[in-house]
């Protein structure tokens, strides 16, 4: 069955959340993007801005091990780079704020009513 095409982050969205169903993912997103930001931090306060693509490291990498080791998946990045960066800050505040884990039931009853 070929992939569904998103032609809006409303409608991407609730596959992203499919797609980051395991906390321990979620987790590893928070963790390597909020190590990344501290490293964008430091580069730039430090004048060291040309370093800036090595904060990619650790937000990408954590994200990619929890997808290809525990969710079993391929990241949306290589699909929708810019819905995916923007559903990852939306998955963080919300984890933040305590409503991810409702926004992660409430796909699974989207997807069982399909």
């Amino acid at each position: 069955m070929p992939k569904r095409r998103y032609n809006s982050f409303t409608e991407f969205w609730p596959h992203y959340v499919a797609e980051h169903s395991n906390p321990r993912t979620r987790m590893l997103h928070l963790v390597g993007t909020s190590v990344a930001l501290g490293c964008v931090c430091y580069f730039i306060a430090s004048g060291r801005w040309w370093w800036f693509p090595l904060a990619l490291i650790p937000g990408y990498g954590a994200a990619w091990i929890g997808h290809f080791f525990i969710e079993k998946n391929k990241p949306a990045t290589f699909q929708y780079p810019l819905w995916s960066f923007m559903g990852d800050y939306k998955m963080i505040w919300m984890m933040l704020t305590g409503r991810m884990e409702e926004e992660v039931k409430r796909a699974d009853q989207n997807r069982a009513g399909q």
